[in-house]
């Protein structure tokens, strides 16, 4: 396990290096490989920007993400809010708009719907997020797809060993029907994450049972 000034230094410096963070008052704590972030920004898309910076760290075990956002908000400001959500998704050609309904309350984004694809909800999500005025997301989104192919287990396997964030000799994937169950060990959250963006990737996938452990490697 690293030391705690080592790895409060390394997010601290990593969250530095980041454009969209440059002059963001955030500060960092770190104990036992937990980093805890506080401050202030003032967009979700910075604070997901921190959280993302951290997880990238090798050692990070977990993140405690306790920064607020300080909008000034007006009083329609949740009416402007909505009609800027449902235009962004109606201009995403990869959002299937008419299977989502929208609602705000003081910043904070419900999504509500079923879709065919974790692509799809994915898209749908990373489109929410950057919108100017968004505290937060709630994501209500349910995966129900009409796939009746076969999840082919070694075709993960492939796409695991192709990319070079993820070490998959140390992934073990099983498919249980329609969910994918990733078991094993890996370097950091970013690398379990990526793991399992790419096993959602699988046709046929309802859901990924994400049971990889985070082991600090020298």
């Amino acid at each position: 396990m690293r030391r705690n000034d080592d790895l409060q230094y390394d997010v601290s410096e990593a969250i530095r290096w980041e454009p969209l963070l440059k002059d963001a008052d955030i500060h960092v704590s770190a104990q036992d490989g937990v980093v805890t972030l506080t401050g202030t920004v003032n967009s979700y898309i910075k604070k997901l920007e921190a959280e993302d910076a951290a997880k990238r760290i090798a050692g990070v075990k977990a993140v405690v993400d306790n920064i607020e956002i300080k909008l000034h908000n007006t009083e329609n400001e949740d009416e402007a809010l909505t009609g800027r959500v449902q235009q962004a998704l109606g201009l995403n050609s990869s959002v299937p708009h008419a299977h989502l309904t929208v609602h705000v309350q003081d910043g904070w984004v419900n999504l509500h719907g079923d879709l065919p694809s974790h692509f799809e909800k994915e898209a749908t999500l990373k489109t929410v997020k950057g919108i100017s005025g968004v505290r937060g997301v709630i994501n209500h989104i349910k995966i129900i797809s009409d796939q009746t192919d076969q999840i082919e287990k070694d075709e993960i396997e492939r796409a695991l060993k192709r990319n070079w964030a993820v070490n998959e000799k140390d992934i073990e994937v099983q498919v249980i029907g329609n969910v994918v169950k990733l078991r094993g060990t890996v370097g950091s959250i970013f690398q379990r994450e990526e793991a399992e963006k790419i096993a959602r990737n699988a046709p046929g996938i309802l859901g990924v049972s994400n049971e990889l452990l985070i082991e600090y490697r020298f």
